[in-house]
């Protein structure tokens, strides 16, 4: 069975203290290859929707901590599934979200890698303290290019496009204050609301042309920026963008910026935020699965460097709650990162 290029056989990378030291190539940094028409993005090496449900319930039959729910169907009715990791009710909660935009895939490439290495000797004593929902590819639709409108200028080879929208054309994270689509419905009604949520990650992927301090960045955090969020939402927001800044910068080879995003409530990581008092921090990784813009797509030669952000992102922000230690950091890093800009003649699609 084929798969996966992608992982680069990110489980010999994987012990996760180990993801941070491995050596990477020159080009896996901000200043990896941009796509620019010169080379084929093969979608066809990224997790279909089916290969994925197959993965996560292999998964579930070998790890005894994991459980597979369904929590509602897309518009063309795919059932979207939560992965838990529940030992204790009144342990500190973290979700991680993926795919909102289904053209934004290796963040969900990296969360699928980091289920298995949930269910390794490597994080263990970590369980016992955090629990965990993962929730990949929410917009499997937009994912798999299966939408009532055209893709035929997107620039990705392999079998399938991966648009931004769901199945009606619509930004599923734009839908946060309506409701309207079936995918967000499922994730405010059988996830924000039946579990106490304490802190979210909410990954993204944008442009390729971002950049700070003259570098490209390889991604771009930021916190939410409604008025209306807690004080104490708000500094515990900082403090798990402390975590993960600190756990990306000091690879060596991570560039973070401050993303500059919107206030609106209808923005996933501001909604979360002020309706349900949940912590959130939103991660733009670099460059995108596919796109009808030539600047947005990013050269396959990227991916691994980029799943392994993920990767460690979500490493770190587990064993910062299970350890406590995300109660001790540091946020005034805040006020000297500097906001990330767009290179001349580029234009980027915000969150």
């Amino acid at each position: 069975m084929k798969k996966k290029v992608l992982a680069l056989s990110l489980t010999g990378l994987m012990s996760l203290g180990a993801v941070t030291s491995v050596s990477l190539p020159a080009y896996a940094v901000g200043e990896g290859p941009n796509y620019g028409g010169n080379e084929s993005i093969q979608t066809s090496i990224l997790h279909t929707y089916e290969e994925m449900v197959d993965y996560l319930k292999t998964q579930e039959a070998k790890q005894s901590a994991m459980e597979l729910e369904v929590i509602g169907k897309t518009v063309k009715g795919r059932d979207i599934h939560l992965v838990k990791y529940i030992s204790n009710p009144s342990n500190p909660t973290i979700l991680f979200l993926t795919q909102q935009h289904g053209n934004e895939q290796l963040t969900t490439e990296g969360a699928l890698e980091f289920i298995k290495h949930l269910g390794t000797n490597k994080t263990k004593g970590v369980l016992e303290n955090v629990n965990i929902l993962i929730l990949p590819m929410l917009n499997a639709d937009g994912a798999m290019g299966d939408v009532n409108f055209s893709l035929e200028d997107y620039v990705a080879d392999g079998g399938r496009h991966l648009t931004r929208y769901n199945a009606v054309e619509v930004d599923l994270n734009r839908d946060h204050v309506e409701k309207a689509q079936p995918e967000t419905q499922a994730l405010h009604e059988n996830v924000f609301k039946k579990y106490k949520i304490d802190y979210m990650i909410d990954l993204h992927h944008q442009g390729t042309q971002s950049e700070r301090d003259g570098k490209l960045v390889s991604g771009s955090i930021l916190y939410p920026t409604n008025p209306n969020v807690a004080p104490e939402v708000l500094e515990n927001s900082k403090k798990l963008g402390a975590v993960v800044f600190n756990a990306v910068d000091s690879t060596g080879w991570g560039h973070l910026g401050k993303y500059v995003g919107g206030t609106g409530e209808n923005i996933g990581r501001n909604g979360a935020a002020v309706q349900y008092g949940i912590s959130t921090l939103l991660f733009e990784m670099r460059g995108m699965s596919d796109h009808y813009y030539e600047s947005y797509a990013l050269g396959q030669k990227s991916n691994g460097y980029l799943i392994k952000q993920t990767i460690t992102t979500l490493d770190a922000a587990v064993r910062a709650i299970a350890d406590g230690s995300i109660e001790n950091q540091d946020i005034s890093f805040w006020d000297s990162l500097a906001e990330q800009t767009t290179r001349p003649s580029s234009e980027e699609e915000s969150e």
